[in-house]
């Protein structure tokens, strides 16, 4: 008896599972038809994006690195897995209330869903036909369940145990059919509407076919600006190697085509502007480090690259920013936004853009495309806005940015800081001549020194590779008679106005980390 109880309960959660993927499965078909941002799945996590306390994105960003959208999504995936397996087993012991539970994921997941940015009438219509096909098909498989059970109960008691035996195998086949049909049917619809959206709303194809404007001015790399020196990191980072830090769960799709960007707000014209109408400003080349808040002392969310893109001081020239305001609020297509000082968009000696090109070639999808902010001497999440539609020229005390309630701080200037690549803890070096070597940066101001203390002893001088300009890190690197023994290597940077990097530890928020990086090398 308890097995046969432990069977029907477990056989009871598959019902539930495979109801749930029903439902996510009409939700996806549905959404590639009539709303394609209307995932469930999706926009519940993007959601949890939205929610998640201060520390636990940073737990993410820094166990996970590029990799904590695939985990959030793995993690959703169990859940979902865990909440319909309790849902099935709920609806074979005290129906309905399995098809209760998946009516209440169906108004959450909804709720998600018409919160997200651009979310209209039609986007209601995923998570609601979801919803039904999975709480029909919860409540056939129960009643198909339970007759099951009750049959198989009843059968040895039969006048004719040979029928009973035969209508218990009927109500077996037919909820083992029934969940079959069910599952097959789940698998092949949603996975192909996921992938036919994938497919269909992809960009790649339109990506590698633009042909941007030959660039007005280049940016100048001068003689002895890379050091070579194995192990440390190249001058310029790979597009495929740049970090990537945003709230996106999905890459938004973009067709330049149909892509617009708005400034309005506290101007005296609001302005919009094709792809075509931006491009035909003409472009220009420029040389920007970007640095993510999220970066730890020593760590790798930086990355340098040339940029071609127009001045965002002439956009909001053509606008006309009004007399009192102080902060543009720039938005990206999925909602997210940045505040970003005024003063440093108008700049004429700062060279914030609209980047449209990244070390030679249209923007990567997953960095912005077709159209991202580049902000010299801010943090990413203050300045960098990928995706981006609109500028909405306003004030720091009118409105505030997503990362402002979360515990970060409106203004962010990035912090002077140095990293050592090489050597690396962990990874023992040879006693003899070890070069010890890493990148240093300053934004808007330069690196004028680079300094090395072993083992808490005096300062040392380090090379310094010539500045492509003073919003591009700079490589240093210095020889190291190592011997024998565990050794503490610690690094400090001066900037050309004379000050000191910070000594002292902070975390990354409210606005970036600070502090000497101090590793542990061993020699043998």
């Amino acid at each position: 008896m308890a097995a046969r109880r432990k069977t029907f309960t477990a056989w009871s959660a598959v019902a539930g599972i495979v109801s749930a993927a029903a439902f996510l499965a009409a939700a996806e078909l549905i959404a590639l038809l009539v709303a394609p941002q209307a995932s469930p799945l999706l926009a519940v996590g993007s959601f949890v994006i939205d929610i998640v306390p201060q520390p636990l994105k940073e737990f993410a960003i820094s166990t996970f690195g590029a990799n904590d959208k695939i985990a959030l999504l793995v993690g959703l995936g169990l859940a979902v897995v865990i909440a319909s397996a309790i849902a099935g087993i709920l609806e074979y012991v005290r129906p309905p209330l399995g098809a209760v539970l998946l009516v209440v994921a169906g108004v959450l997941s909804g709720a998600a869903i018409l919160t997200r940015a651009g979310a209209g009438v039609l986007s209601a219509l995923p998570p609601l036909v979801g919803t039904i096909v999975g709480v029909v098909l919860i409540l056939m498989l129960g009643r198909r369940l339970r007759a099951w059970r009750d049959r198989a109960a009843a059968a040895p008691t039969e006048s004719d145990p040979e029928e009973g035996a035969e209508t218990a195998g009927a109500s077996r086949r037919g909820f083992l059919g029934m969940t079959a049909i069910a599952a097959a049917a789940s698998v092949v619809v949603g996975v192909g509407s996921r992938v036919i959206s994938a497919t269909t709303s992809s960009i790649a194809a339109v990506r590698d076919a633009i042909q941007l404007p030959a660039v007005r001015s280049t940016v100048t790399v001068p003689a002895g600006a890379e050091a070579d020196v194995e192990g440390l990191s190249p001058l310029f980072t790979p597009n495929a190697e740049f970090y990537r830090v945003d709230t996106a769960l999905t890459v938004p799709s973009i067709d330049p085509s149909t892509w617009r960007l708005v400034i309005d707000g506290m101007v005296d014209q609001r302005i919009e502007l094709s792809f075509d109408d931006l491009v035909g400003m003409g472009l220009d080349e420029y040389g920007i480090t970007l640095t993510c808040v999220s970066n730890e002392v020593g760590g790798g969310l930086v990355g340098n690259a040339i940029w071609q893109g127009v001045p965002i001081r002439d956009i909001l020239a053509m606008a006309g920013p009004q007399a009192g305001a102080d902060m543009v609020l720039s938005r990206s297509v999925d909602g997210y936004t940045a505040s970003t000082p005024l003063d440093t968009l108008t700049d004429d000696n700062r060279d914030a853009i609209f980047a449209v090109a990244m070390n030679g070639e249209p923007l990567p999808l997953e960095h912005g495309f077709p159209v991202r902010m580049v902000v010299p001497g801010l943090y990413g999440y203050v300045s960098a806005t990928k995706w981006v539609t609109e500028l909405k020229v306003t004030t720091f005390a009118a409105d505030e940015a997503y990362w402002t309630p979360r515990g970060y701080a409106a203004e962010a200037p990035i912090k002077m800081s140095s990293r050592i690549d090489t050597p690396r803890s962990g990874t023992p070096v040879n006693a003899g001549t070890v070069p010890i070597a890493g990148m240093a940066w300053a934004q808007t101001t330069g690196i004028q020194s680079v300094e090395v203390s072993i083992d808490d002893g005096d300062w040392q001088q380090a090379n310094l590779s010539t500045p492509v300009n003073a919003d591009t890190w700079v490589q240093w690197w210095m020889e190291w008679q190592a011997e024998a023994g565990t050794h503490y290597v610690t690094v400090r940077a001066t900037d050309k106005n004379g000050q000191v990097q910070i000594e002292d530890r902070a975390p990354i928020a409210p606005d970036g980390s600070s502090g000497w990086q101090r590793t542990l090398v061993t020699v043998r």
